[in-house]
């Protein structure tokens, strides 16, 4: 009875003791990541050190350098280009205003021919009238010249 015993607690303890699988995963698992791969690890994160250290003193200062370059060619073709734009507007203004001009110009100059055609009629209203009463006076003088040598003695 005694082997039954402690056949029966070796059993029990491979079924429902699980302490010692446990422990050596858990071995297996610091042995892996501490001896295995401690080393890889370490040079993966001194390489990236390296790598980010090399970026700060080198690379980010010409990058900020080409950076600043470039903004600053973008920066003086951008106020070219505004400077350009602000001369075309004017020019485009300018136009508009001489157009304008011209328009006011050609309205004006039709108004004075206007002006001057309606003058040259009344102007020659005026000498018709002019000369009607030229006529009529001329008339009336002579008319009173014969009076007068017919009551003149001599």
């Amino acid at each position: 009875m005694d082997k039954i015993a402690k056949d029966i607690g070796d059993i029990q303890s491979r079924l429902l003791d699980h302490r010692p699988v446990v422990q050596g995963e858990i071995r297996f698992f610091v042995r892996e990541f501490e001896e295995k791969r401690g080393l890889r690890e370490k040079r993966l994160l001194e390489n990236l050190n390296n790598m980010i250290i090399g970026a700060n003193d080198q690379t980010i200062p010409k990058c900020t350098e080409a950076m600043q370059h470039s903004l600053l060619e973008a920066l003086t073709r951008l106020e070219a280009a505004n400077h350009m734009a602000q001369r075309i507007h004017l020019r485009e203004q300018e136009a508009q205003q001489s157009t304008k001009l011209h328009a006011c110009q050609e309205r004006r100059k039709a108004e004075w021919e206007a002006f001057m055609k309606e003058q040259t009629v009344k102007k020659e209203a005026m000498d018709e009238e002019h000369a009607k009463a030229v006529g009529r006076l001329s008339t009336h003088y002579s008319d009173m010249k014969k009076d007068l040598t017919k009551f003149a003695p001599f």
